[in-house]
């Protein structure tokens, strides 16, 4: 009778034991996948733990990695994202450049909000502030980014905390792990943004939107400046030859015949040249005029720096007569009306050497756009000072306007009508006769006129005024070459009766004109 022993095993005769499979590593194999399955278990725990503590930390930093902040004059955000390192910088809506200034999971973004009225007021009524610009801005931004880091970092521990806390049902092991992995992250990519930072990259961004062009803007910019600093040395002789070109003009017919003649200065549209308060103060002395009228656009923006040219009108000592252009603000004329020698024109008149003027400004101020809504049209205010000069006891023989558009209510209800506006002179003779004269630009057009391949002449014209009748007898044109040009030129123009809608005697050159024209020598030193 055989014994379980002696059956054979229905597996076959047993082998060495399997290395590979730890059930039949002989001596506690058991115990050994017991601790390999606790293991992996323990692994995932904590790794779905941390998972829960990044998420945590992301939505933190989304909640609180953000700042509100002066940056100079301008309100700015200051945002901490995590698509990648680098800084970006937002300027709706001109579009944004980005710098890859290092490298690490988290960057920065800043977008400018808004301007500050206050702050920007406070850098234009002093400019020393543009010197401490600089500074001040690194100032904002290195206090921006350093409570931007302090917020990220609470807020991404703190979200991490939370979050673990409220998926672990306020189990205190997991949150501390969760802090300490987030902490270290943190410290990681202040880490590797450090060793990674590349300061060369600031001075070579990335531009979009419209700011592609910003580099060639920035270059046009700097060539105006150069151009203007040689542009103003020639100019300072041209406005010398003045004073030889008067000389020779002098040999042509009087103006204003055996009569007592007034001369009046029309210029228009200086917008900050000091060649054209150069110009301006050079023929007054030369030519001897008794009053100046200025058509407006003396300054460019209207603001505080831009009005301290406006100090040099009070040193011309003769009447200065303004209306204010699209470009000047109230601030403006009110420093040319606290001028000892300057009346400022609103809707009103003024008697010049005995000459009565009325005048009316441009509604408009353009460089603040939010000005421009409920204005009144130009053809209102030309009808309203149509009633101002029907209102005066005598016909006035001049009304000055800023724009041409406003006269055709003035015609036939003052012999002459003076403008500015275009930057381009013109004469003409509207329907009922009136007399439109279009003056150039007196400054010209500012550094703006310096944007182009020719830049645009400086001009301004001599009235010539019969001192009993107030009517034109004649006008001088003068025009100063732009940058480039050495020639200076004054026309000398006979204005008949028939021109201005006046009677006359019949001495006065038939056909309305009879013209001279002087020339300065090719070389501004000539």
């Amino acid at each position: 009778m055989s014994t379980p022993a002696d059956r054979p095993d229905p597996a076959g005769p047993a082998g060495p034991p399997d290395a590979d499979d730890p059930a039949e590593i002989p001596g506690g194999t058991p115990d050994r996948r017991a601790r390999l399955r606790r293991a992996a278990r323990r692994a995932g725990r904590w790794g779905v733990c941390v998972l829960v503590a990044l998420t945590g930390a992301i939505v933190g930093v989304l909640l609180f990695g953000r700042l509100d902040a002066p940056l100079g004059p301008f309100d700015a955000r200051f945002t901490v994202g995590t698509t990648g390192g680098g800084v970006a910088l937002d300027i709706p809506p001109l579009g944004a450049l980005d710098v890859d200034a290092y490298d690490g999971p988290l960057g920065l973004q800043v977008q400018l909000q808004r301007a500050d009225e206050r702050r920007i007021q406070a850098l234009v009524d002093d400019p020393r502030r543009f010197d401490s610009l600089v500074d001040r801005i690194t100032d904002d931004i290195g206090d921006a980014v350093t409570e931007l880091a302090v917020r990220s970092s609470l807020g991404a521990v703190g979200g991490a905390v939370l979050l673990t806390l409220a998926v672990y049902r306020l189990r205190w092991r997991e949150p501390l792990v969760a802090a300490g992995t987030v902490v270290a992250v943190l410290g990681g990519a202040a880490g590797l943004g450090a060793a990674t930072w590349r300061p060369e990259a600031l001075a070579q961004p990335t531009y979009t939107g419209l700011l592609v062009n910003a580099p060639s803007l920035i270059g046009d910019a700097q060539d105006i400046v150069a151009r203007f600093d040689a542009y103003r040395a020639s100019l300072e002789d041209l406005v010398g030859n003045v004073s030889t070109l008067y000389g020779a003009l002098s040999a042509l017919p009087a103006p204003g015949g055996d009569g007592d003649t007034v001369a009046l200065l029309h210029v228009s549209d200086i917008h900050l040249n000091p060649a054209g308060f150069d110009l301006m103060g050079q023929v007054v002395d030369q030519f001897g005029v008794d009053g100046v009228l200025d058509t407006g656009d003396i300054t460019d923006w209207g603001s505080q720096p831009e009005n301290q040219a406006i100090s040099s009108i009070g040193g011309l000592g003769v009447p200065y007569v303004y209306i204010r252009g699209n470009h000047d603000s109230a601030t403006t004329a009110g420093l040319v009306a606290s001028q000892p020698n300057a009346t400022v024109l609103d809707d009103t008149a003024v008697t010049v050497a005995g000459i009565t003027v009325v005048g009316a400004p441009d509604p408009r101020f353009t460089p603040d756009q939010d000005a421009t809504g409920d204005t009144q049209s130009l053809e209102e205010t030309g009808e309203e000072l149509a009633e101002v000069a029907e209102q005066q006891p005598e016909p006035p023989a001049i009304a000055m306007v800023h724009d041409p558009k406003q006269a055709p209510p003035l015609d036939g209800v003052v012999p002459l009508v003076l403008a500015g506006h275009t930057h381009d002179r013109d004469v003409s003779t509207l329907d009922e006769g009136t007399l439109l004269m279009v003056q150039g630009s007196t400054g010209g057009a500012g550094l703006r006129g310096l944007q182009g391949e020719y830049p645009e002449p400086l001009t301004c014209t001599v009235l010539y005024f019969d001192r009993a009748t107030g009517r034109l007898t004649g006008y001088d044109d003068i025009t100063l070459g732009g940058l480039g040009e050495t020639e200076v030129t004054i026309v000398r123009t006979l204005v008949g009766a028939e021109e201005t809608g006046e009677g006359g005697d019949g001495d006065d050159v038939d056909g309305g004109t009879d013209g001279g024209t002087s020339t300065a020598p090719t070389s501004p030193g000539g």
